[in-house]
């Protein structure tokens, strides 16, 4: 199949992911979880029953925003998850907990997208130049078009890992939900429902940044 079927396939399925995301979002933030629980207080408990301490619960601004800091400690939770009492607040709350137990207990795919961030961020800024440019010098610098595919092939890897990483929070999740009585068996496949459509916002990248990966690395082998 040619590559830029591919990447328009990748793009449609990017943005429908994007749509039943938010719609999941929307209808599980309208069930109340019945423990009476904000989106705050779960993650502080969840926090609580892993023994960790040393991590605070903020409130940012936006919508699906919700992301664990490593570098500050901090649980940064949307104002929809943090002072909302339902299904899909709890379910989010948890899920970014679930990194941070993932960090307290040395979660190897963590730790190896942890040691990949530095890497990714100088790719991130330098990489669609240095692709650019080398695909216009390809018969001049063929090696610059290489070494733009070795850093976009960094970010690739990052997406790749993030995979385990962010399934395994989404598990620890669910189950630590369900054990702590904030979810029951009416309201857990909710739960997992809507964590199962951020995961895929995750698939549909990995698989975006592979398909990208190929078609350079297609022009290079051209040359």
């Amino acid at each position: 199949m040619n590559i830029w079927i591919i990447m328009i396939l990748v793009m449609i399925a990017s943005f429908l992911i994007q749509q039943m995301l938010m719609s999941r979002f929307n209808k599980y933030s309208k069930i109340p979880t019945g423990s009476g629980l904000t989106g705050e207080q779960v993650a502080r408990k969840m926090l609580a029953d892993h023994g960790i301490r040393d991590v605070q619960v903020t409130c940012i601004k936006g919508t699906l925003t919700d992301h664990y800091n490593p570098a500050t400690k901090t649980v940064n939770l949307s104002e929809s998850v943090y002072y909302s009492t339902s299904v899909a607040a709890a379910a989010v709350a948890a899920h970014e907990c679930g990194h941070v137990v993932q960090h307290a207990m040395g979660y190897g795919p963590l730790r190896l997208r942890t040691a990949l961030v530095p890497i990714v961020s100088f790719a991130n800024n330098t990489v669609q130049w240095i692709l650019l440019l080398g695909v216009l010098f390809i018969n001049v610098f063929p090696g610059l078009l290489w070494l733009g595919i070795a850093l976009f092939a960094m970010t690739t890897l990052f997406s790749v890992v993030t995979l385990p990483v962010e399934i395994n929070a989404s598990s620890r999740a669910v189950n630590w939900l369900e054990t702590a009585g904030i979810t029951n068996y009416e309201t857990r496949p909710m739960s997992i429902d809507a964590l199962k459509w951020a995961a895929y916002t995750y698939v549909i990248a990995a698989i975006g940044s592979i398909a990208t990966l190929l078609y350079y690395i297609g022009i290079a082998r051209r040359d």
